[in-house]
């Protein structure tokens, strides 16, 4: 991979980065955060469902969007909307106090919209400029990102909330402003991409795409929802036996919270590098992957001793690590650059999606027993997986009309 490319792979990996932050770094500190503005436990998670709902819903029209004028110009927009989110609710916790949450509410659907053009945008972008030799790996390498910011978030966030609690919400801000620059100076969009088409024609190439690869499209989204739908839900539930059960806290919890998430990062980095040599083998890695999350969520609430139930959450990590850059490379496989955007961003919603009911549901299932939560996500893992094994041909979305292999190949590989 030539020089630049590298250049703005590293330019890119810094997007989703930041944007794991969004919600990762708050969920650890939700009880500081619930005791500085005096709220229930339900009114703090709105926190994450407002960010992640208004990402959902922006997401289509930014990739659109994306489509239509171009990825950079709704990127780099989108990092100062997402940077200013952050700003607002912290200026907010600094001059209002246990009065601010309506003001950070507001915020963090500011948030969520910039959220929706930065990362699914991104993913689209590296799905123009690597062809599919190349697209595994960058986006292996995209997803690694990923993981780091979930592996470096809970630290961050109780290293930062030591301060003090809003300045959880600066960070956002400040965080925001080199990565903007990064994207700006280093980014070259491939501009025979943009295509000028009218709403009515867009959507009938979506639809088109939909028609050709139908159900295995649609199952590797549904995989990406699942896995993240998962994920998030049994780290919010950490979170907080952690220091119920266990009474870790601060520091050392954001710690221990990332250890799961390192072996993520790692499984996704090396799936992709797999999945770049093989170019196939896509089908197996993501049911495989669903299958072991499922089977390690039976078995999670039998276990009560902290160093086997870590263990136990960091195979969780490994399979939520073959999942995802496997479904990222199957996602912008699926489609020509013209429609990328819509594609790539429908599956940003739908990862949103997973996030934002992840933590209710399993707080909800966790009312009734520990085992009805367990035991109720291990069930949507496993018929999940069994589904994409019987009925996703991945032939029908990686296809050599697909593949962008006159784009810079040969660059690439010098």
């Amino acid at each position: 991979m030539e020089k630049k490319y590298r250049a703005m792979l590293a330019s890119f990996a810094t997007v989703p980065f930041l944007m794991v932050l969004g919600n990762s770094m708050l969920i650890p500190e939700f009880p500081r955060i619930s005791a500085a503005l005096n709220i229930s436990q339900f009114q703090v998670g709105l926190f994450i469902t407002l960010f992640s709902g208004s990402a959902a819903v922006s997401i289509p029209i930014l990739g659109f969007l994306s489509d239509r004028y171009g990825r950079k110009r709704i990127i780099i927009p989108s990092l100062i909307l997402y940077g200013s989110g952050g700003l607002i609710a912290g200026l907010a916790g600094l001059f209002l106090g246990s009065d601010a949450y309506n003001i950070i509410l507001a915020s963090r659907v500011i948030q969520g919209i910039g959220a929706g053009g930065t990362a699914p945008i991104v993913m689209a972008l590296v799905g123009d400029i690597f062809s599919i030799k190349e697209r595994s790996e960058a986006l292996g390498i995209i997803e690694s990102a990923n993981g780091v910011g979930k592996i470096l978030s809970p630290i961050l966030g109780a290293a930062i909330a030591l301060i003090i609690w809003y300045a959880l919400f600066f960070a956002y801000a400040l965080l925001a402003v080199p990565v903007t620059i990064g994207i700006w100076l280093l980014a070259e969009e491939p501009e025979d991409n943009i295509k000028k088409q009218t709403i009515k024609e867009y959507a009938g190439h979506i639809k088109d795409i939909f028609q050709k690869r139908g159900i295995s499209l649609l199952l590797s989204l549904l995989g990406g929802m699942v896995v993240l739908f998962l994920l998030f839900g049994v780290l919010a539930h950490i979170s907080d036996i952690l220091e119920s059960r266990y009474n870790i806290k601060e520091l050392t919890k954001g710690l221990v919270i990332a250890i799961p998430i390192f072996f993520m990062s790692t499984t996704s980095y090396f799936t992709g590098l797999y999945l770049k040599k093989k170019e196939k083998y896509f089908k197996e890695a993501l049911s495989l992957g669903l299958v072991i999350n499922g089977i390690i969520l039976i078995l999670l609430p039998f276990f009560r001793n902290l160093y086997l139930f870590m263990a136990l959450i960091s195979v969780l990590g490994l399979g939520s690590g073959l999942i995802l850059p496997t479904v990222n490379t199957l996602v912008t496989s699926s489609t020509p650059s013209e429609e990328r955007g819509g594609i790539t961003s429908l599956y940003g919603s739908v990862r949103f999606i997973g996030v934002a009911f992840g933590p209710p549901t399993f707080s909800l299932l966790n009312r009734i027993s520990e085992q009805t939560m367990y035991f109720g996500g291990a069930t949507v893992g496993i018929s999940s997986a069994v589904l994409i094994f019987l009925f996703l041909k991945e032939g029908k979305i990686i296809s050599s009309e697909n593949d962008n292999e006159d784009n810079n190949d040969e660059d690439q590989e010098g």
